[in-house]
């Protein structure tokens, strides 16, 4: 699993977490290099136990999304996404979302870096048209691709 932030070698940063819910996060970081449904299960049980937590749904829709289970990635990104912006104080369906300061802070930016997780997601599913109307929605909020959109968009451009 590919997080930014390393704090030391094998320790991911996550931001300013509940002591146990960071615990939770790097042993499933950890297990996930092994075991899938032992990484799956502690990230669940972190979901679980402090669901306004917002890095364990990455983490959640990250393991799906590389296992190719996209259903579920799917279904944790949308759970993920409406947290994020009911934390950042916006509209909970996305296609509402207009520019606005602050975009690219805290929970808001959480929200946008999911919203282009979906995209990824939904161009997996061959759902391109989803992804591409996600992939505008992204354009217009965050022209300056600050979430890395754009290398979406450039993934859904070589998709025939």
């Amino acid at each position: 699993m590919i997080v930014p932030f390393a704090k030391e070698p094998d320790s991911v940063n996550f931001g300013d977490l509940p002591p146990r819910i960071n615990a939770l996060l790097q042993q499933g970081v950890a297990a996930y290099r092994t075991d899938f449904d032992s990484a799956e299960a502690l990230f669940r049980e972190a979901l679980d136990v402090a669901p306004e937590e917002l890095p364990t749904y990455l983490c959640l829709y990250k393991i799906h999304t590389y296992h190719g289970n996209l259903d579920e990635a799917r279904l944790v990104a949308e759970r993920g996404l409406k947290v994020a912006a009911a934390q950042a104080g916006l509209p909970p369906d996305w296609r509402l979302w207009r520019p606005q300061p602050g975009l690219l802070e805290g929970p808001a930016r959480f929200a946008l870096y999911t919203l282009k997780a979906l995209a990824f997601i939904h161009l997996r599913r061959d759902e391109k048209q989803a992804s591409l109307y996600i992939l505008d929605v992204l354009a217009e909020i965050d022209p300056s691709g600050a979430v890395g959109w754009p290398v979406i968009a450039d993934l859904a451009a070589g998709v025939a």
